[in-house]
């Protein structure tokens, strides 16, 4: 069955979620339990695992699968179904109704389907408003229905735990870069000084994730500047609520459940599996082969810390756990060919670890989608004369033994009439639909062309 979205609303006004498309969520849940059951009325998913592959668009996916060796299917490929998602954000005005933006940034299509309403770019789980230095009203996530529902919730990401999709689950921000109490400049409203909620680090250690995973340690080691913790660490501030932190794939493979945990690998964002050529203008290099198992042993894998936080979440009442695959869209923006695949072909691991848990608990929904579309396209091989790609490029061997042509352009120019800027700027996102995957109870509510803004409803396993 395939859901209507109703876009007219959803278009006149940001906040609406369409009734239509939650109602035929509802019926599309209940064929998929009907077939599975036998006719049987539809009973909600206990558990749910969101995961999500930044910039992983259609070409992206495509492109992982083929270095693999195109008999060799995916992960993803063994979700029952599959549907197409919008992804456009809102531009700035006092009151509805909201224009769209067609070419959305991580923020604002995290907080689409973390709140079921449309806002901002740059904007973390907070409504539009007039302008980008205004901030919005907050608005309720899954993470905090989930937390009312006495659940259990886990935030996993190979990003910096404070970056735009892992944010928008546990914090409410008028800007993304707000990250950490030394990061408040541009929020100063917002800040614990100023009576705000804090920066997101401080958002994410007082909502009390039972499991947050990731980069950014040092966004946590910044100096809280207002409230009861002030002049002391984020770190300070979880382990007084007794949350247990860790800062290693040892450390993380030691955590007992029973205590939130708090575990952040690198300072930054994590490590990347893979490496290989760079990008260069034109057709690029010679086909080689991309060099895989390049992260440090002392930081755990996606797939790694997806398994630790299932085994840690599980509980009577079910969990809600997201898991992002972050660098994918970073390593296209950077046109790194092999740093992209290396990172969608790991995610897609982490999406095995769950499809298998799934297995014998089949009372769990499983949905997979990409934050917004991306640059990279796959190419000619033999492209020659007037056929050169006029962007950067990249050629990989695949497993196959074919050459996988990858081409990047949508940024590094000069200027209009000026040659292409050398090693060239971060690459665009785009603005094309992205694939939406789904396994368990109620998947069959993502087929069809819908909006993320339904994902809120789908996520609830309503």
């Amino acid at each position: 069955m395939i859901r209507k979205k109703a876009f007219v609303a959803a278009f006149a006004a940001a906040s609406v979620i369409a009734a239509a498309g939650m109602a035929s969520a509802a019926a599309g849940g209940a064929f998929d339990s009907a077939e599975a059951k036998g006719g049987h009325p539809r009973r909600g998913p206990k558990n749910v695992i969101f995961f999500l592959g930044d910039g992983m668009g259609t070409q992206e996916i495509t492109a992982a699968r083929y270095y693999q060796g195109v008999q060799n299917k995916l992960n993803v490929d063994r979700a029952k179904y599959t549907g197409f998602d919008t992804t456009y954000s809102v531009k700035p005005a006092a009151k509805p109704p909201y224009l769209p933006d067609y070419d959305p940034d991580s923020a604002s299509t995290g907080s689409s389907w973390a709140t079921g309403k449309k806002t901002l770019d740059e904007r973390i789980s907070q409504g539009p408003s007039s302008a980008e230095n205004v901030p919005g009203t907050n608005y309720q996530t899954l993470l905090e229905l989930a937390q009312k529902r006495g659940q259990k919730v886990g935030d996993v990401s190979t990003a910096e735990v404070t970056d735009a999709t892992p944010a928008v689950l546990a914090s409410h921000m008028s800007l993304r870069g707000c990250q950490g109490p030394a990061d408040m400049a541009a929020c100063p409203k917002e800040s614990k000084a100023a009576g705000g909620l804090g920066s997101i680090a401080e958002q994410e250690v007082d909502h009390k994730v039972d499991v947050l995973l990731g980069g950014g340690r040092g966004r946590f080691e910044q100096q809280i500047t207002g409230g009861p913790y002030a002049g002391k660490t984020v770190v300070d501030q979880a382990k007084d609520k007794g949350i247990q932190y860790v800062t290693d794939a040892a450390g993380l493979k030691s955590v007992k459940a029973g205590k939130p945990v708090l575990g952040l690998f690198s300072k930054s964002n994590m490590s990347l599996e893979w490496s290989g050529p760079a990008a260069s203008l034109g057709k690029g290099n010679a086909p080689q082969a991309c060099k895989e198992n390049q992260r440090p042993a002392n930081e755990p894998s996606l797939a790694d810390m997806t398994a630790k936080a299932i085994s840690l979440l599980e509980n009577k009442k079910g969990f809600f756990l997201q898991v992002e695959g972050a660098s994918i869209d970073k390593q296209d923006h950077a046109t790194n060919a092999c740093g992209q695949l290396g990172e969608t072909v790991n995610f897609d691991k982490a999406v095995g670890v769950a499809l298998d848990y799934q297995k014998t608990h089949p009372d769990t929904l499983i949905v997979i989608t990409a934050d917004h579309s991306h640059t990279s396209q796959i190419v000619g091989e033999d492209a020659s004369g007037t056929g050169l790609p006029t962007g950067y490029s990249t050629n990989v061997t695949t497993k196959d033994g074919q050459t996988l042509s990858l081409t990047y352009g949508t940024a590094g120019y000069g200027g209009e009439g000026k040659a292409p800027v050398a090693g060239g700027p971060s690459q665009q996102h785009t603005g094309a639909v992205v694939p939406v995957w789904a396994n368990g109870p109620g998947a069959d509510a993502v087929l069809g062309t819908n909006d993320h803004t339904d994902l809120f409803t789908v996520l609830q396993g309503k």
